[in-house]
C-alpha cells in the first residue's frame, strides 16, 4: 500500500492544486449564504473525485488491471494515453496565457454565484472535480495504480480516500479559514482569490506538461516492462 500511496500522492497534489475552482470556493464563501453553500461546494468536490475514482476500481477489477501483482497492459496503455492528452492540454494552456497576467480574466459564469443556490453549488463542486480537464484524467490514473496494485478492497479504498483528501487541500483551505476565522478572513482569501485569477493559466500549463509527462513515462515503462 505503501508504493501505491507513492505514485498517487503526486497525482493528488496535482488535483489540489486547482486554481479556478479554487476562485470559485472563495466566491461562493463571499456570498450571504457562504456558511451553506462553501461546505456544499466542498461535499460536491469530494463526492465528485470520490465517484470518479470509485468508478476505476470497479472497473479495474473485474478488466484484471492486475497481472501477477503487476499492472496489466490495458493500464499502460491507460496512463500512456492520459499522459499524452494531458500534455497536449498544456500546450493549449500554454498559448492561451494573457502577455500581461493583470489582464487575466474570471470565466462569464462565475458572475452568477452569488446567485447560485445550494442545489447549484453542490453541482458545481462536483462538476469542478470530476469534470475537469485536469483533476479527471489525473483521478482516472490515480484509480487505475491503485487497483492494478493487487491490493485487497478495504487497502483500496484507503488510498482512494487519501487520493481523494490530499487532492482536496485546495478547497478544504479556503473553506476552513473561513470557517475559523469568520469575516477576518475575507482580506486573506481575497489575497488567494487575486492570486489564482492572475496566474490560473500559467500554473495550469505546467501541471499539465509536468503531470502529464509523469503519467506518459508510467505508461511507457508498464508497457516495456
Amino acid at each position: 500500500m505503501g508504493k501505491v500511496l507513492g505514485d498517487v500522492l503526486g497525482l493528488a497534489a496535482g488535483v489540489a492544486v486547482s486554481p479556478l475552482p479554487i476562485v470559485a470556493i472563495i466566491l461562493v464563501l463571499a456570498t450571504p449564504r457562504g456558511r451553506l453553500n462553501g461546505p456544499l461546494f466542498a461535499i460536491g468536490w469530494l463526492g465528485g473525485l470520490s465517484a470518479l475514482g470509485a468508478v476505476m476500481l470497479v472497473i479495474g477489477g473485474p478488466a484484471g488491471a492486475s497481472t501477477h501483482q503487476q499492472p496489466a497492459t490495458w493500464v499502460g496503455g491507460l496512463k500512456l494515453a492520459l499522459g499524452v492528452l494531458l500534455v497536449l492540454f498544456g500546450a493549449r494552456q500554454w498559448r492561451r496565457r494573457p502577455a500581461d497576467v493583470s489582464q487575466a480574466q474570471l470565466p462569464k459564469w462565475m458572475a452568477a454565484i452569488d446567485r447560485f443556490t445550494p442545489i447549484k453549488t453542490f453541482g458545481l463542486g462536483l462538476a469542478l472535480s470530476a469534470a475537469n480537464l485536469k483533476n479527471a484524467p489525473l483521478t482516472l490514473a490515480a484509480g487505475a495504480s491503485i487497483s492494478s496494485a493487487g491490493l485487497p478492497v478495504g487497502q483500496q479504498i484507503a488510498s482512494l480516500a487519501v487520493f481523494v483528501l490530499i487532492g482536496s487541500l485546495g478547497i478544504l483551505a479556503p473553506l476552513g479559514v473561513f470557517l475559523l476565522m469568520g469575516e477576518r478572513a475575507k482580506n486573506m482569501l481575497g489575497t488567494w482569490r487575486d492570486w489564482a485569477v492572475r496566474h490560473n493559466t500559467a500554473v495550469m500549463a505546467v501541471l499539465f506538461f509536468v503531470l502529464g509527462l509523469k503519467l506518459f513515462g508510467d505508461g511507457l515503462g508498464i508497457l516495456i516492462a
